[in-house]
């Protein structure tokens, strides 16, 4: 079963041929760690962690690198304003990135290099440049020249001045520049923010730079797949390519084979921003949802169609979760990989089909109901395909019977479990003693806490509304 990808550079979808099948190769940009992580950042993370394990059943090793910007001036900016290092800044709020993503069920990806320790990488990539012809010196600031590069503007597929136009609020006419266009590769640092020595001087690389410099350093000259936001097309990505190809001889080096990117995520239809005050972080959506309703909201929209974020599609989420872990009650919760199924094949063909997630989760909610239609072992080896299935897509991993028991952290601090086990138990005991009017009490006083009950042959179960 082949992989057909979208590839931006070609606009279109190609059958991906991966330079060395023995190892893919894949960068993804990460976080600038200086706040909390937004929704709109977990997208690619979801996304890309997806074709990560796609890639991992179809090839015998994916190189998956994902870096984080831990040196940036918005780091700077926020480590002043809250009195503490720019180290314990970015420390934290690494730290705080690896625990949400965790949440969301995402794995850690086979390399994460931070951008401050790879400071030798960049200066060597910019001499690079400067010695090709393609970077130039000026008042302390390293610049590259955009019209040395005649290919600049074709991820993007716009003219150069098409690309000015368009984001006139990125590009500036500084003294030190030879063209409007050209951006940064290293500027000069003041005694109060970070900087290195450098053969232009104490100072700090350009935010363009990092990527394609780790990707030649960790990875290889030329890698199979790069990833990020919409939004990082033009001028983030459009830079990396001229600085990954420029920095070797004319012609010969590809920078990158398949360059893929995910839509925008739109909140009530709005564009996210913080005075509309429709932003939210992912920290602030795990007080409210469990993290896999998260992960199975954002796989709801293809990748490259926008998502529009709303309570509503979160509610549906969760309903649909509740009805795929519904199908999982007393199954075990051991994964178990030998299991086969036609519809883990029609699984597959949409994932390898540019990531049709949607139709992934519809083949989800259709072994749910063969699952509710079967018994005995019919059942249980259905099961066993739900789990491997929902495991294709890092959901389904949790015990059912602890899935509906999840609480929000602002409902924490009611009933425990150890009581609602001992409510049920004495509810049990009343049933039995012929005193139902107790027995309807303890179920209406939970009802008043969320609590719904389940009555069965095997016993009663309980969930949280």
């Amino acid at each position: 079963m082949s992989i057909q990808l979208y590839n931006t550079l070609s606009q279109k979808k190609e059958v991906f041929t991966p330079i060395n099948p023995d190892e893919v190769t894949m960068y993804v940009c990460g976080p600038t760690v200086y706040n909390f992580v937004h929704i709109g950042n977990a997208r690619p993370v979801v996304i890309f962690d997806t074709l990560f394990r796609l890639l991992q059943r179809h090839y015998p090793s994916v190189k998956y690198a994902r870096n984080i910007t831990d040196v940036d001036d918005k780091i700077n900016a926020a480590a002043k304003a809250n009195g503490e290092t720019i180290r314990e800044l970015s420390e934290r709020y690494a730290l705080a990135y690896h625990e949400d993503m965790g949440q969301l069920n995402t794995l850690p990806p086979t390399l994460e290099p931070r951008a401050t320790d790879n400071i030798d990488a960049m200066i060597e990539q910019i001499q690079a440049l400067i010695d090709h012809g393609h970077a130039y010196e000026s008042e302390g600031h390293v610049l590259f020249q955009v019209s040395t590069d005649k290919e600049y503007g074709k991820l993007s597929h716009r003219k150069l001045d098409e690309m000015i136009a368009g984001a006139s609020e990125r590009v500036d006419e500084a003294s030190y520049k030879k063209e409007p266009a050209d951006f940064v590769l290293w500027k000069p640092s003041t005694d109060d923010l970070p900087g290195w020595d450098s053969p232009w001087g104490r100072g700090r690389p350009g935010w363009h730079i990092e990527c394609s410099a780790m990707i030649n350093k960790h990875l290889a000259k030329t890698i199979d797949i790069h990833g990020g936001g919409q939004d990082l097309i033009f001028p983030h990505h459009e830079n990396e390519i001229a600085q990954g190809t420029c920095c070797h001889n004319e012609g010969e080096e590809q920078f990158v084979r398949y360059w893929m990117h995910n839509g925008y995520l739109n909140i009530d239809g709005e564009k996210m921003s913080k005075s509309l005050g429709n932003f939210f972080t992912v920290r602030e959506l795990l007080e409210l949802w469990p993290g896999e309703v998260i992960r199975y909201a954002l796989l709801t929209a293809h990748y490259r169609k926008p998502l529009d974020w709303t309570k509503d599609l979160l509610a549906s989420a969760k309903a649909s979760l509740d009805r795929l872990y519904g199908a999982l009650r007393d199954a075990p919760l051991d994964l178990d990989d030998s299991v086969e199924h036609p519809m883990l094949s029609e699984l597959e063909s949409h994932l390898c089909d540019d990531l049709s997630t949607p139709q992934v989760l519809a083949v989800l909610h259709a072994l749910a109901g063969e699952i509710n239609k079967a018994d005995g072992n019919a059942k249980v080896q259905l099961q066993k395909v739900l789990r491997k299935a929902g495991d294709f897509v890092g959901l389904l991993n949790q015990d059912a019977d602890a899935w509906f028991k999840w609480q929000p952290a602002g409902q924490q601090g009611g009933l425990s479990d150890g009581d609602i086990d001992a409510l049920i138990a004495e509810r049990a005991q009343a049933k039995k003693d012929k005193n139902f009017a107790r027995a309807d009490q303890i179920r209406a006083e939970l009802k008043d806490q969320g609590i719904i009950l389940e009555d069965s042959p095997e016993g009663t179960r309980w969930t949280r509304d």
